[in-house]
């Protein structure tokens, strides 16, 4: 076996978005894209040789042609050890939860999470840390600048290895661990959550439930702790196998992509409980009988109800969300003497507050939730949390939520997409909100009042390091907010978010459509922002 050092030419569109690096598969697989990459990121490590890196993903296209060539070229660079998840699957979460367990220098994990998978769709791969969490912005500044003046590569000459079987082999000099993706993340699962208690609840007979996995990676890892550790019945998790190109669906746990899951909980003899994960397994949708749960509020009433699972027993330190996530957890916050942290949209954002202590929970408005049990957000996590809350509290989802919008208010809070939109067009349109929101305290739009306009800036509480141009706001008085930002999870075009939020106080106003309740800043938001005439959009991709 030689190590061969290949002379190549920089690309210089390899800068990682919130997630890492996202392109089409055909994009990856040119060669030497994919290599140009890694050799990147071990350009930009310090200190790693002799040393354990975790490697998986989320079983999409070209996964396991990726996984080899990654695999090669660690043991070319100097890496000791890999442990990679058998089939080379591993869930995003439990990516993070084998780093934290095993102390691993760090990991790569092969996903572009939510988007849709096959020989024309998407491939991802980005680099976690030894804390677990994906790379800092010092970090991927870092791999991004090393990329542009990459001049070679280093890869093993080395047959493929065997990823189907566990066990240990060798790669050159470096030892190849095929472990068993679910077993860490089901022990821990197992430490947070009262596993006997649901084990009766689910074991009864008289909760019924369903999880879709979307074939994509949650498959495994729901069949082992729902089915068969818990005893819920066989079939409760839907389209459990992990599928290339996600059985050609959208593996995008919403009410729009999650069709099948809805259709079931709004049916006849509809199920008690239903749930859905993402492609990478670190999202989740929450449903009741005929009930939608936002994830704002999910994140809120968990806070709400922590001490009811045993690992959480002890109380929440704090909170955080990102920043265009509805206010409903900071209202929890308050109500419970809790500090509560606003930070710009991508989970790194939430590492630091993690690692420091000050926060317990955290999440996002894009069904992603999390803790400090692993430096991901878990979507799976959140469906035994809420299992473990109904339970103990013995009431349905909707009763649970409507007793907690009683205490705290109800957040009326949507998102509109607008998805592959001319990336000039919806530059523009920023750069022209951004240009005037700065003059807008103070206003009247409609029957609102502007309490203040900016351009979210965030100073981490524990590094002191500066995000800005994270998301431009609307503040009105009473609490009522617009915000505008491009996504930077797509690989086509440009996606357009824009969220708006009103908080309603009074419980005999709590059972409106979110739509109508905020079809007003809905209007305004789109005249300020002149979304139709930029974009040529008449109504969003997809309402959330």
């Amino acid at each position: 076996m030689n190590i061969k050092t290949i002379a190549t030419q920089p690309f210089q569109d390899q800068k990682p978005g919130t997630s890492g690096l996202r392109k089409k598969v055909r994009v990856f697989q040119q060669t030497p894209y994919l290599e140009n990459f890694v050799q990147a990121i071990f350009d930009s490590l310090e200190g790693y040789q002799g040393r354990s890196l975790v490697l998986g993903g989320d079983g999409r296209y070209y996964n396991r042609e990726a996984l080899q060539i990654i695999l090669k070229m660690a043991a070319a660079n100097g890496f000791g050890e890999v442990l990679v998840g058998r089939g080379g699957l591993l869930s995003t979460p439990a990516a993070s939860c084998v780093i934290r367990k095993y102390q691993t220098f760090g990991g790569i994990i092969l996903s572009a999470s939510h988007n849709p998978g096959g020989p024309t769709e998407d491939f991802g791969i980005k680099y976690n840390i030894g804390n677990g969490g994906p790379a800092p912005e010092t970090v991927t500044d870092n791999i991004y600048g090393r990329s542009k003046q990459i001049k070679e590569y280093k890869i093993l000459e080395a047959p493929d290895l065997d990823l189907d079987r566990l066990g240990e082999t060798r790669l050159g000099a470096m030892r190849v661990q095929v472990i068993d993706p679910v077993t860490d993340y089901a022990e821990l699962m197992g430490q947070l959550f009262d596993f006997n208690r649901l084990r009766e609840f689910l074991g009864s007979g008289r909760f019924d439930l369903r999880f879709d996995a979307m074939n994509a990676i949650t498959g495994p890892y729901a069949r082992h702790i729902l089915e068969e550790l818990l005893g819920a019945a066989p079939g409760t998790v839907m389209r459990g196998d992990p599928l290339p190109d996600f059985g050609g669906a959208h593996p995008d746990p919403n009410l729009v992509y999650a069709h099948e899951l809805v259709e079931l909980l709004y049916g006849d003899g509809a199920p008690d409980f239903g749930a859905a994960s993402d492609g990478d397994g670190d999202r989740n949708m929450i449903l009741g009988r005929r009930f939608f749960v936002t994830p704002s509020d999910s994140l809120a009433v968990l806070a709400a109800n922590a001490t009811l699972a045993p690992g959480y027993a002890r109380g929440v330190k704090g909170v955080a969300r990102s920043m265009p996530t509805s206010q409903a957890v900071d209202r929890v916050a308050e109500a419970l003497g809790l500090p509560c942290f606003e930070t710009p949209t991508g989970w790194k954002f939430f590492g630091n507050l993690l690692d420091a202590g000050r926060i317990t929970l955290c999440g996002e408005e894009s069904f992603g939730t999390g803790s400090d049990h692993v430096r991901e957000k878990d979507g799976l996590w959140a469906v035994l949390f809420w299992l473990n809350v109904l339970a103990a509290r013995g009431e349905s989802v909707e009763a649970i939520v409507r007793a907690h919008w009683r205490r705290f208010g109800r957040n009326y809070y949507t998102r509109h997409d607008y998805e592959g939109v001319n990336a000039e067009r919806a530059n523009e349109l920023m750069a022209t909100l951004r240009q005037s929101v700065g003059g807008l305290a103070g206003r009247r739009l409609g029957s609102y009042e502007v309490a203040t306009g900016d351009d979210f800036s965030y100073t981490d509480p524990v590094d002191g390091g500066i995000s800005q141009r994270q998301g431009i706001r609307v503040l009105f008085q009473g609490g009522a907010r617009i915000i505008f930002r491009l996504s930077g999870t797509g690989t086509e075009g440009a996606t357009l978010r824009v969220y708006i939020e009103s908080h309603e106080p009074d419980p005999a106003r709590h059972d409106r459509d979110p739509q109508v309740a905020l079809a007003e800043l809905i209007r305004l938001a789109d005249e300020l922002a002149g979304v139709r005439e930029r974009t040529g959009r008449v109504k969003p991709d997809v309402i959330t």
